[in-house]
């Protein structure tokens, strides 16, 4: 787990038209995916050089989710970060629904030893609306229904 405190960014709404995939003199390494053909989306993370090397691959498994692996420990891959852009809340309500359900399946899917989901979830998280207890406080101005599904 001390490799994943290494990723010094998930990156989101990058929008590139092609993958790309960079090394800079700054000691960084940087895995872009590809974005929808309006310029909607694309996902990417931005490591240290130093740790790149101990990545398996970095896949975009849609324009939204990226997935970045660790190299095997046996069969088994030790770490799997996934990196997830949700749409807004102005989308229709199944195009969420359905990032959401692709994000499950992938996070299912993954036989890693361990799993990370990173992101923006365009949620916004405000004042509780009911008395139950909510994990992530009372912080915040305004709920959105992403706001609901993430607490």
């Amino acid at each position: 787990m001390t490799q994943a405190k290494k990723i010094k960014y998930g990156l989101t709404e990058t929008r590139p038209r092609h993958s790309l995939n960079a090394v800079y003199e700054t000691g960084e390494e940087l895995f872009l995916g590809t974005c929808e053909s309006r310029g909607v989306g694309g996902v990417g993370v931005l490591v240290k050089t130093s740790v790149a090397k101990n990545f398996d691959s970095f896949e975009q498994l849609t324009t939204r989710i990226g997935r970045l692996r660790m190299r095997r420990c046996g069969p088994t891959p030790a770490l799997t970060i996934f990196v997830a852009y949700a749409p807004t809340s102005s989308y229709k309500e199944e195009k969420v629904e359905a990032f959401y359900m692709d994000l499950g399946k992938f996070y299912r899917e993954d036989h890693a030893f361990y799993k990370v989901i990173i992101g923006d979830f365009n949620a916004k998280v405000g004042p509780r609306r009911t008395p139950k207890k909510l994990p992530i406080g009372t912080h915040g101005l305004q709920w959105n229904d992403q706001g609901e599904s993430s607490s």
